[in-house]
């Protein structure tokens, strides 16, 4: 969909508010070149410079790259998960520290505070994420075990730890893959399930739950420590 056309009041904020709208709507995907600054002038009937202005803002919080001679790119789908994944960078062992500290504080929250719709989505996707493996499609596997565990997230209905989690989307997703045991043509170790997790939070278990979040997670830590 176009953007919208701003008013003639704050026309840099009003234009970094639609280009992270879009951005975040998924109207240009990670690492999409967005439009040139003719087309966006155009569409939004603002000068360069304001184009410019918002842009540079919205690179500087991580959420768009700009390469030079080359245009704009989607970097991340919001400005905390743009600066996690500066601090983050390509250093797997930093972003599993991180989903452990998250993520159990996460499933010990989920196991008292979890709805029984809460309890489908999460057998739901379970489900779905076993078929993903049997068919051997590793790209949706990654991406349906890191919603099963922001699933976990946000049942424990703590606000400001789901947003935290959501910023951690891309590198999580990233994670699950670089550790994921199922690469095509590469021997690993079975790969780590997450019913026990999930029937923990089902039976309002949150010590257990938490064992289950540190388990395989430390067994993820494991692995990459030793490889």
């Amino acid at each position: 969909m176009p953007l919208a056309t701003t008013h003639r009041v704050g026309l840099v904020d009003q234009v970094i508010e639609q280009l992270r709208t879009a951005v975040r709507e998924g109207e240009w995907p990670i690492g999409e070149r967005i439009p040139t600054e003719p087309a966006l002038c155009e569409q939004l009937g603002v000068g360069r410079n304001t184009i410019r202005e918002a842009v540079r803002a919205l690179a500087h919080t991580g959420l768009l790259e700009v390469r030079q001679g080359d245009g704009t790119y989607v970097r991340a789908t919001s400005e905390v998960s743009g600066a996690i994944r500066r601090l983050a960078g390509s250093e797997l062992r930093e972003v599993l520290q991180v989903r452990r500290t998250l993520e159990v504080e996460g499933a010990r929250l989920a196991a008292t505070e979890r709805t029984e719709e809460e309890v489908a989505e999460l057998r739901a996707l379970l489900a779905r994420r076993a078929t993903e493996l049997a068919e051997g499609r590793w790209e949706d596997f990654a991406r349906t075990d890191a919603e099963f565990h922001g699933a976990v997230v946000r049942a424990g209905h703590n606000g400001l730890l789901t947003e935290l989690y959501l910023g951690l989307t891309e590198v999580i997703t990233a994670s699950v893959a670089a550790t994921s045991t199922i690469t095509p043509g590469v021997e690993h170790a079975p790969e780590i399930g997450h019913e026990d997790l999930a029937d923990a939070i089902a039976e309002r278990d949150p010590e257990r739950a938490v064992a289950e979040a540190c388990g395989f997670l430390d067994e993820l830590l494991a692995r990459v420590e030793s490889s």
